[in-house]
């Protein structure tokens, strides 16, 4: 059972990193409204975050790169940490996405989770099979 839901995971990771990633392109005011005004050259960080979450969301695929793509994502995850930061704390950014503040705040620990899930596929890098071999 624990296989079968690695394997379901992997590829809703992959689809969902994806799909964020292509949003970064397409969509790239929602995101600049939510940078930390610390931070420098927005526009490029927000499409430098959207190429890798493609590329780990895409190598999260392949066995042989799967440690390497778990490892990313969780850096990439903590790398844009300041950004959900910031959504939470920014009345002017949560209008701007038309969020919440409560929803801003609640969505800060799942930074965690998808940092836990992340690890978890970078323990292994293969599925492992049943010893029948299935």
């Amino acid at each position: 059972m624990i296989e079968v839901v690695k394997k379901v995971s992997i590829y809703l990771m992959s689809v969902g990193y994806v799909y964020i990633g292509v949003r970064h392109f397409v969509d790239i005011d929602f995101f600049l409204a939510i940078m930390p005004d610390y931070l420098p050259i927005h526009k490029e960080l927000v499409y430098l975050s959207g190429f890798f979450e493609i590329l780990f969301g895409v190598l999260l695929l392949f066995p042989k790169y799967r440690f390497y793509a778990a490892w990313g994502l969780i850096l990439l995850l903590i790398a844009v940490f300041p950004a959900n930061i910031h959504l939470a704390q920014s009345v002017e950014a949560q209008q701007a996405i038309g969020v919440s503040s409560d929803l801003a705040i609640y969505r800060l620990p799942f930074q965690a989770v998808f940092i836990a899930i992340a690890y978890w596929h970078s323990k292994n890098n293969q599925i492992t099979k049943s010893p029948n071999g299935a």
